[in-house]
């Protein structure tokens, strides 16, 4: 059996080791269509790629996905977390977990992760051709015919694992063969805010914090970075994730609300407010920070709602509490355009999930045609959820179950 594997990704080299792991008598070539393998295994979490999430159920594991989380419900009864944990340590990689749950290479370096695969795929006589753009799949007779720029190559299944597509047209190619395409839009991205002072704090994280999308229901909670044009962190990557197609539609034009505290109600806020004009009466406001927050965070609330830093806590009076207290749970910015997570570009949208079988991952409607990775209508929140359903939905996908 001849398999041709397309695309150079986590994904890719998943399915393309799996398919030569279950088919050793077959022949397996992977095709990337740039010079670079494995591009965001090397950039991911910063360079010591965030491998996977500690989850103990897979119920918890696929509640991480905006999109796809029912079909990856049955695709993770056969490869999940334990399975990538086990994988790798037997290729000599060990992970850690961080407290968020977060898992990585006890290295820190994503090369550890970029060998265990590259190694894998060699002992395993995957052939790995780069430079090699597909051009088109064309079915004739029983077998698949692979369009590359110089040749044609026969195979008896071709897995797609191309990633995401950030644009409708790259994936039309895929349509031609039946598929129903999921308009891409971008997911996992940082809010601009151009117009806002606030920016001067950059660097400054406040955790936990509280971001809603006004207007919509759409909220999260956890860590946030102040950066020179706007805010990140995961709780807005994550907020991101969960309303990729509502921002998009509202052209990324929105309205920011953050309660600075984690999400502690305004009479909680008020009662502790109130406690500084006697627990610290003659303390500056400025240095009598409430809830935990960075400093430079307390004190650009207080410019903000008009307050002297440097006066007394004694003097604190009922408006200015008024204020305090709004600004602490529903302070507000707005938004205007996105920025990509450093190089992590995720995608929602792609290969409707409706025609593939989610325990074979074979097309439904082009017979010996799998799919892995983001080119299905599937994404994660940040975290390793992403790398998750790659190494899953490859593992599968390798198998060639009809």
């Amino acid at each position: 059996m001849r398999i041709v594997v397309i695309g150079g990704g986590a994904a890719g080299f998943f399915a393309a080791i799996s398919a030569r792991a279950h088919h050793p008598g077959a022949t397996v070539t992977l095709l990337e269509k740039s010079d670079k393998l494995l591009a965001k295994v090397r950039v991911s979490g910063g360079g010591r790629c965030n491998v996977t999430h500690a989850c103990d159920t897979n119920k918890e594991l696929a509640r991480h996905y905006p999109r796809g989380e029912r079909f990856l419900r049955k695709a993770f009864e056969q490869f999940t977390v334990k399975d990538t944990i086990g994988w790798f340590a037997e290729r000599g990689v060990e992970l850690k977990t961080e407290a968020d749950g977060r898992m990585f290479p006890i290295s820190d370096s994503s090369e550890t992760i970029i060998e265990a695969l590259l190694g894998e795929a060699e002992r395993l006589g995957v052939k790995v051709r780069q430079r090699t753009p597909v051009l088109r799949l064309k079915r004739a007779d029983d077998r698949w015919m692979v369009h590359t720029e110089k040749e044609v190559l026969p195979a008896e299944r071709v897995i797609i694992a191309t990633g995401g597509s950030p644009k409708l047209e790259g994936l039309q190619w895929l349509a031609d063969l039946g598929h129903r395409i999921v308009p891409p839009v971008p997911s996992l991205f940082t809010f601009n805010l151009p117009n806002e002072p606030l920016r001067e704090l950059m660097g400054v994280v406040a955790d936990p914090v509280l971001v809603r999308i006004a207007g919509t229901k759409l909220e999260s909670t956890g860590p946030l970075l102040v950066t020179h044009w706007g805010f990140s962190g995961p709780a807005v990557l994550r907020l991101s994730a969960w309303g990729a197609r509502e921002l998009q539609a509202a052209n990324y034009t929105f309205t920011v609300n953050v309660n600075w505290t984690g999400g502690r109600n305004e009479e909680l806020i008020r009662s502790e407010l109130q406690a500084l004009r006697t627990d610290q009466a003659k303390r500056k406001l400025k240095n009598a920070i409430p809830f935990l927050l960075p400093a430079r965070s307390w004190e650009f609330l207080l410019r903000k709602v008009q307050m002297d830093p440097e006066l007394a806590c004694e003097h604190l009076g009922r408006k200015e509490l008024n204020r305090l207290v709004n600004a602490l749970t529903n302070d507000a910015y707005q938004a205007s355009g996105k920025t990509t997570f450093k190089e992590e570009f995720v995608t929602a949208g792609g290969v409707s999930l409706e025609d593939v079988e989610p325990r074979t991952m074979q097309s439904r409607v082009a017979p010996g045609l799998y799919f892995a990775g983001e080119v299905l209508d599937i994404d994660g929140i940040t975290g390793g959820f992403n790398f998750q359903a790659a190494w899953t939905t490859g593992w599968i996908a390798g198998k060639l179950e009809p």
